[in-house]
């Protein structure tokens, strides 16, 4: 499969397409939103059913599977988060509270943007490791008390021991992670009940979130405008960098073409659930149309498009 297929493939996918229209319903000021309750279980629901799916693989799986890829994912979670700041700080001169803020989002990482981009190889016929959630887990939370850690470094984090059981403790931690352990425990045999619900319909289901995501993004992208030309262009160039990153991390950890690639998008990507939550309790001075603008209506459509196929692509280059 060629470039262009890859990317078509990539943008007549229904998750995509959704999103799409979501963007469109909200800049032609539709009411299509979803209420609270509806975003808050379709939330939990893919937290959980990727946790889920990622126990059973581990259950599966050897240490000498594990330890290697878990490894690398770790170092870039904790690499990544170092940098964003720095750039943010020093060239991109935002205050310590915005440049950490930033830092925390693009540290941590975007479960739909990883389910998206799992979807991608498996249709491209290269499916990544059963494990990979368990990977989505490891890099969760480091980015964010990386990120927190260099604020209070700084003088700039307030409340960093509530914000720390924020991250832990929050909803997208409890769920991703509890369902690693219940599907761990579980294994095939104890989750073939609920494979209907958890499995079978998971597409539909993310399609409906990301349709909602995408009234969401469309509302930030007003704010596009006041975001700065500094920030615009960190937000759709440092992604694809960070990207072949987490793809030459994933090749070097051992990781199979569909897995470097999905590791490369899940580096790529920013946090709008743990991270933003995190960060409101620790840095209530940083500016939400900063942080939300660039992970939310900037980073995630770029890596929903583009990204994800060049990322799939630059793992096939660095297959050995």
């Amino acid at each position: 499969m060629n470039s262009l297929d890859l990317a078509r493939t990539n943008l007549t996918a229904v998750p995509v397409l959704a999103f799409a229209l979501g963007v469109l319903a909200s800049r032609l000021k539709s009411d299509l939103r979803f209420p609270p309750a509806i975003t808050s279980f379709l939330s939990a629901y893919l937290l959980l059913a990727i946790g889920l799916k990622g126990g059973i693989a581990v259950s599966k799986s050897s240490f000498s599977d594990l330890w290697l890829p878990a490894l690398v994912t770790l170092v870039v979670g904790v690499t990544v988060p170092v940098a964003v700041f720095a750039l943010l700080w020093r060239a991109g001169r935002f205050s310590v509270v915005d440049a950490a803020a930033i830092a925390a989002h693009y540290g941590s990482v975007s479960a739909v943007t990883f389910t998206a981009a799992a979807a991608f190889v498996a249709t491209a016929g290269a499916a990544a490791e059963g494990f990979m959630p368990a990977l989505v887990a490891i890099l969760e939370v480091p980015g964010i008390i990386v990120a927190l850690v260099l604020a209070q470094r700084f003088g700039a984090a307030e409340g960093f021991k509530d914000a720390l059981h924020e991250v832990i403790t929050g909803k997208s931690v409890i769920l991703l992670v509890g369902g690693l352990v219940i599907g761990t425990i579980a294994g095939t045999a104890g989750t073939e009940t609920v494979r209907p619900f958890f499995v079978d319909l998971f597409p539909g289901l993310l399609a409906l979130f990301l349709l909602d995501l995408g009234v969401l993004a469309g509302e930030h992208m007003a704010a596009i405008r006041k975001a700065g030309k500094f920030l615009v262009t960190f937000a759709l160039i440092a992604p694809l960098f960070l990207g072949i990153v987490g793809t030459a991390a994933g090749t070097i950890g051992g990781l199979s073409v569909g897995g470097a690639a999905v590791l490369g998008a899940m580096v790529a990507s920013a946090s709008y659930i743990a991270a933003p939550a995190a960060v409101r309790v620790a840095l209530p001075t940083a500016n939400p149309g900063l942080y939300l603008t660039a992970s939310l209506a900037l980073t995630f459509p770029l890596n929903l498009t583009i990204g994800i196929p060049l990322y799939y692509q630059a793992a096939q280059w660095m297959s050995p």
